[in-house]
């Protein structure tokens, strides 16, 4: 859990990079991005020494041997003079890591070019971390020594003094991108991560599982997906399931590459060493995978339409539209292995619009597959971002149908107020949806005025697949009795009287 004071050295280094004149927040995070990742190389690289040093035996290296080589590392510069920091960092260290790959970093030749290292037998791409990856087109552009030495000696306290010898690395990431208020042109908004907690404990997954968020912005569903992995399983998990986890187990889409860097930086930040990252947009031709995933987790964007001509065949088979939120549904579904589950957000216009793609997309995962959940979410979860309403889907892949009952939740409170500031309250209806989720033979009695209940298939097909709560659920009127209306004139009469007495008093007095 990050504290007060974590926090405020965070801000502080937020302040200096923001005085230097980067003001624009996912800039800050990116550059801070590219110090933390510069950092835990060198931390990487000192656990290699150590056990070096420990047991006799030779460990593969990151950084070159020579001068020029070592002088990148964190621990040799960060205590020099800002300028020479800042000239390493701008002309070695920033370059080199843009072309790491294999697990090591180029040397500089005599000439202070940067060394190609040879790509192994399986191609160009083999031992490329994701996070190099897309590197190709970032920019260093911390703009002064003073910045940049300000910037390195907070972080270097923040670790050694803060976080030291705790798994907080992901906890100081996740509050950075808390830092985040602001929407993406296509409707793409940060998911509050107490909401893709709730959405990965509904899908409950487990070391076996491969997922996939086919628009995973800052890679927040991976991560969640993770940490309930190995809070449930760390101390089962064999060797081949943790080699899963590292990296074959999180597969992550973007068409944002600054997005991509940051959510591989991420998912790095917990422990997923390699995972599967890649520029790609999910619902164009370019996306062949067809059944790859057993569980699919995602805030897919909700505004933005594509160019009819690069949308796969597929997809425009289930629901003929160019609105992406529709595509996306569609999309999971192909993506899913049969059998495979998925949560996701959707906003309210997908439950109940009369279109013929809605109407088309909801009779699909209705009749075809099973649909298991709705859970309507308030307005203001997404704040600030904006006041839109929105609903989590859970379905499960079948291909033969086995929708009986959807079971419908009304949240109205997510732990949050619903303002812009979402201060922490002490409603939440998040435990109360997990549990009732999980125990179906309990909702089975409950009436239409509960905050939740099944709704049979047959009459969400008479309705027209309509999957607004608000088309099932029932308000309990509670009759109010008023008294005559002979003892109301009289009170009034007494009140008259009773004023009409003051006021002679009061003008007595004067």
């Amino acid at each position: 859990m990050i504290t007060g004071a974590v926090k405020n050295k965070i801000d502080k280094i937020w302040t200096d990079i923001w005085a230097g004149g980067i003001t624009n927040p996912l800039t800050v995070i990116e550059q801070l991005t590219y110090l933390m990742f510069i950092r835990s190389l060198d931390e990487k690289e000192l656990e290699a020494e150590e056990f070096e040093n420990a047991s006799g035996e030779a460990m593969p290296r990151m950084f070159p041997q020579s001068a020029v080589g070592q002088s990148m590392r964190w621990s040799r510069f960060k205590n020099s003079d800002p300028r020479e920091i800042y000239e390493i960092m701008s002309q070695r260290v920033f370059p080199a890591i843009k072309k790491l790959r294999h697990g090591r970093l180029p040397d500089f030749n005599a000439q202070g070019e940067l060394e190609e290292i040879e790509d192994g037998p399986g191609g160009s791409e083999e031992g490329v971390t994701a996070f190099a990856r897309f590197m190709d087109d970032a920019m260093f552009l911390i703009p002064t020594p003073q910045v940049l030495q300000k910037i390195i000696t907070g972080l270097d306290d923040l670790y050694e003094h803060d976080i030291a010898e705790l798994d907080m690395q992901g906890d100081l990431y996740e509050y950075m991108l808390g830092k985040l208020a602001t929407a993406g042109q296509n409707g793409q908004f940060r998911t509050p991560k107490h909401i893709r907690e709730m959405m990965v404990e509904l899908l409950e997954p487990t070391p076996d599982d491969v997922i996939c968020d086919p628009a995973c912005g800052t890679a927040g569903f991976l991560v969640s997906a993770s940490e309930y992995v190995r809070r449930r399983y760390e101390d089962v998990m064999t060797p081949e399931q943790w080699d899963h986890f590292a990296g074959p187990m999180f597969t992550g889409f973007d068409t944002d590459r600054t997005m991509l860097r940051i959510s591989a930086m991420n998912l790095m930040l917990h422990s997923i060493s390699a995972p599967e990252i890649d520029y790609q947009d999910s619902v164009s031709k370019q996306n062949q995978v067809s059944e790859g995933y057993t569980m699919c987790l995602a805030n897919p964007p909700f505004k933005g339409t594509v160019d009819a001509e690069s949308i796969h065949d597929n997809l425009k088979a289930v629901t003929n539209t160019k609105k992406t939120e529709l595509l996306f549904l569609a999309l999971f579904l192909r993506m899913l292995k049969k059998g495979g589950q998925c949560a996701c957000i959707v906003p309210d216009g997908v439950l109940f619009s009369t279109s013929k793609a809605h109407k088309d997309i909801r009779r699909e995962l209705v009749e075809n597959h099973q649909l298991r959940a709705v859970i309507s979410m308030p307005s203001g979860v997404f704040k600030p971002y904006a006041g839109v309403s929105t609903a989590v889907l859970v379905f499960t892949k079948t291909g033969a149908g086995g929708t009986e009952n959807v079971w419908f939740y009304d949240m109205r409170a997510d732990g949050f107020s619903l303002d812009d500031k979402r201060g922490e309250i002490s409603e939440n209806d998040i435990p109360d949806i997990i549990r009732r989720f999980r125990d179906p033979e309990g909702e089975a009695g409950r009436t239409r005025t509960e905050q939740s209940f099944f709704v049979p298939r047959a009459e969400i097909a008479e309705n027209g697949y309509d999957l607004s709560i608000n088309k099932y659920k029932k308000t309990e009127y509670v009759p109010v009795e008023y008294p005559p209306t002979g003892e109301i004139l009289d009170e009034l009469e007494k009140l008259e009287q009773e004023i009409t007495a003051g006021l002679a008093e009061l003008r007595g007095m004067l």
